[in-house]
């Protein structure tokens, strides 16, 4: 029976920051046995979330990062994990491990490199570094807690381990190796998962042959809202939007799409509308068509949008594209022009969406610590947890903060 001090489960961003600082702490107690760390991960390859994250770039975090960037858990327990190692502890980390960063207008930050393989070997680097091994494939297939710690299942053989950080992902794109695996292994050892559990960051899917499929490879600036059943507004988001040959993409519906999935299991009845003009209301948008009714709707339109859409959008509201429009028309296109329904059908799937929304509750770990409530000695880090980030590299600074602070506290806990 091999046996570690620690055994960190996964070896994506969470793990090995987890790791990572789970060396340096013990590494800086004077006087104390350095104790043993361990990583396993089932993959062949490490690191496939990282490389693929970014368009290959890897977008590292963002420049302002708050809890309101968040869905899943509490503000305020997010908060408390996200003070304890805040965005200007990361860039400081990766340019002290050799990795410069730079700020993107959007307010994102990529390495200098422009390649996500560069921030994957750092990771790698700095966890070999602070002492720790790296074992892969080795798939942990089952966790059972004994009298001085856990007993792991793996691909290679037993372990034995005084402490587990649980750092193995949640359901999203599941050929990277986080499949669900470890929100099994949470529940074994007494945890729950909230409900439900659904792909965030995910593209959405519109009833076959509706006319925005006709646009495919349209991108655009827009706002997408969410409104209940009632016609309350629950949340928007704006940003770029994609028209795809099946639905929408691009961050604004990247962002909105755990909130409809989420919403429509309470209420099947929520709807997305998407604003082709944000910034401009209904009301606004007509009075600029009776403003440049000399000009043509077609003309009006393209001052703010593309005129394959603006030609589609009088298509549809009976709005002749040039000359005088009938008021009832003008309106009709003044409103699909800022609030068209969105008939979605679904969403693309966990096996392409960037994250997962639900987990294991941040109810059931102490935020201090991340050390599970109900299992002494089992610790959290990174997507397992309910807790997901709107696009723009805040789900990979949930990373980084909660494995800073699980890995530390799993060190400090044996000293």
């Amino acid at each position: 029976m091999e046996t570690t001090d620690i055994l960190v489960v996964g070896a994506g961003a969470a793990g090995l920051f987890a790791a990572t600082w789970a060396g340096r702490v013990a590494q800086a107690a004077a006087g104390e046995a350095r104790p043993r760390i361990l990583v396993v991960d089932g993959a062949r390859k490490l690191g496939a979330k990282i490389l693929v994250a970014g368009g290959g770039r890897c977008n590292v975090t963002h420049h302002v990062v708050s809890e309101a960037d968040y869905a899943g858990s509490s503000p305020a327990a997010i908060r408390k994990v996200l003070r304890r190692f805040p965005a200007a502890d990361t860039i400081r980390f990766f340019e002290e491990a050799g990795v410069a960063l730079k700020q993107e207008d959007t307010g994102k930050l990529f390495p200098v490199t422009d390649s996500a393989r560069t921030v994957l070997e750092a990771l790698i680097a700095e966890a070999t570094r602070a002492g720790a091994e790296i074992r892969h494939p080795a798939r942990v297939t089952e966790i059972s807690p004994g009298e001085d710690g856990f007993t792991a299942t793996t691909d290679a053989g037993p372990i034995e381990a005084r402490r587990v950080i649980l750092c193995t992902g949640g359901k999203s794109l599941p050929k990277s190796g986080s499949d669900g695996g470890g929100f099994m292994l949470a529940t074994s050892l007494g945890h729950s998962l909230t409900e439900p559990l659904v792909p965030a960051l995910v593209p959405l899917a519109l009833a076959t042959g509706h006319w925005v499929t006709g646009l495919s490879g349209l991108t655009l600036p827009t706002t997408v809202t969410l409104a209940s059943a009632t016609g309350k507004r629950l949340v928007s988001f704006s940003g770029s939007t994609l028209c795809t040959h099946v639905g929408l993409s691009g961050p604004a519906i990247l962002d909105i799409s755990r909130h409809w999935l989420i919403a429509r299991h309470a209420d099947p009845g929520v709807a997305l509308a998407i604003n082709w003009l944000p910034g401009v209301s209904t009301d606004d948008c007509d009075r600029l068509l009776v403003e440049g009714q000399r000009r043509g709707a077609v003309a009006v339109l393209r001052d703010m949008i593309p005129d394959r859409l603006a030609r589609t959008l009088c298509e549809l509201a009976g709005a002749p594209p040039t000359g005088d429009v009938p008021r009832d028309a003008r309106r009709r296109l003044a409103t699909l022009a800022t609030a068209t329904p969105l008939p979605v059908t679904g969403d693309r799937g966990f096996a392409v969406a960037e994250a997962t929304a639900g987990g294991v509750p941040l109810a059931e770990v102490r935020l201090e610590t991340m050390e599970s409530r109900i299992r002494p000695g089992l610790f959290f880090a990174g997507e397992v947890l309910d807790v997901d980030g709107r696009i723009g590299g805040f789900n990979f600074q949930w990373a980084w903060a909660s494995g800073f602070v699980a890995g530390s506290a799993a060190a400090n806990r044996g000293a």
